[in-house]
């Protein structure tokens, strides 16, 4: 993939840009196999998941910088100055479509963009998240509520046509710190819809505003399909989908006779995954349940004689830790289906499990042109 922000020295987030697909794969592949040497051999990997090397993202972070009337949306230089990067070849196509759109309309739009060396300004971010069916959601991050008007008045017009994805969800985020965060903790939903529907394999996932979902829809589901093949030869009647998130694994599990508990901090998830849950047939949804609780505590405070026969595991990058890996190594549970983001972490959160060994191993590329990696392990109790 060729990159002219790359070339011209303005955009370096995608390091690997430039190299040939097929050996970044295989050099990620590589890497992630050798830090995972002592718990996985050779033949044990499934080959890995690719990619499209480009239009793969369906989510857009972008900051707003430049100066009322021009401003930029991409990100901020060293200097903190804005550097627009609406022709980013990362986004999906639809996606694309909307960045340049907002492009276009937030001139005319009276938002004044937040400068962050002066603090000066009001519109911080607009984050885009865009579904296979083409619609949208855009959370727009102000600094305070004073151009709550304009807002509103640009969500008229924004992607009217017919070559743009529908807009469904729009919110206003408020964020008056001056710190790194991308969002604050109020938000205010601007459209009736609340959630966006994302078509992931045979489901439809219901993302809420804050909700996380995988950056490469084609991909994501690719990783369902693999877990719910582990876990369909395994045959489980019990399973728990830890950090379960919108509910992912849990519903892609979900079976007649099988109970499947997905446990997950956010309400907002919890909420998602309930209305989901809600659509499938009654005799999918009838052993399937979600608690908004975290997982660790969860775990620990569970009754034993309650425990499943598989739990699915899939934590932020630093790993599911000490404790609930020192639970699961102890618990009797005789299956762990992990997926991570981090190698590193994975392998730490192995070698606190000794009791299990990796039955399976298979690489996900969510993220060309870069060094990240999305890997699931399945684990057998010894």
């Amino acid at each position: 993939m060729q990159c002219d922000y790359f070339d011209a020295g303005v955009c370096r987030s995608c390091r690997l840009m430039g190299q040939d697909y097929a050996e970044q794969l295989r050099r990620k592949q590589t890497t992630v196999a050798q830090v995972l040497a002592p718990w996985v051999e050779a033949p044990q990997w499934a080959p890995a998941v690719a990619s499209r090397e480009s239009g793969f993202r369906n989510k857009a972070k972008l900051v707003v910088g430049g100066r009322k009337g021009a401003p930029t949306v991409g990100i901020l230089d060293t200097e903190a100055r804005g550097v627009d990067l609406r022709h980013c070849g990362l986004y999906e196509p639809g996606l694309h479509r909307a960045v340049l759109d907002l492009a276009d309309r937030l001139p005319t739009s009276g938002l004044t963009p937040y400068d962050v060396p002066t603090r000066q300004g009001e519109l911080k971010h607009v984050l885009l998240t865009h579904s296979p069916d083409g619609d949208l959601m855009a959370r727009f991050v102000l600094r305070s509520p004073g151009q709550r008007r304009r807002v509103e008045d640009l969500l008229t017009t924004l992607c009217d046509s017919a070559d743009t994805p529908r807009l469904t969800v729009a919110s206003l985020n408020l964020h008056p710190e001056h710190t790194a965060r991308l969002e604050g903790s109020q938000e205010e939903l601007l459209t009736e819809e609340s959630t966006l529907s994302m078509a992931v394999g045979t489901l439809r996932l219901h993302l809420g505003r804050r909700s996380f979902f995988q950056t490469n829809t084609p991909v994501a589901t690719e990783l369902y399909r693999q877990v719910t093949e582990w876990v369909r030869e395994i045959g489980p009647t019990a399973v728990w989908d830890l950090y379960c998130g919108v509910g992912g694994f849990a519903l892609h599990l979900a079976a007649p006779g099988r109970a499947v508990t997905g446990v997950e901090v956010s309400d907002e998830a919890i909420r998602s995954a309930l209305r989901t849950r809600a659509e499938l047939p009654v005799e999918h949804a009838a052993g399937l349940s979600f608690v908004a609780a975290d997982a660790t505590r969860y775990a620990l405070t569970s009754d034993p004689r309650a425990r499943p026969d598989l739990a699915v595991v899939n934590p932020p990058r630093r790993g599911i830790g000490e404790e609930l890996a020192g639970w699961l190594d102890t618990s009797g549970i005789s299956h762990v289906v992990y997926s991570s983001c981090s190698a590193a972490s994975l392998a730490r959160d192995l070698a606190r499990m000794p009791a299990y060994q990796v039955v399976a191993a298979r690489l996900f590329d969510m993220f060309p042109q870069t060094d990240h990696h999305e890997v699931a392990v399945l684990l057998r109790r010894r």
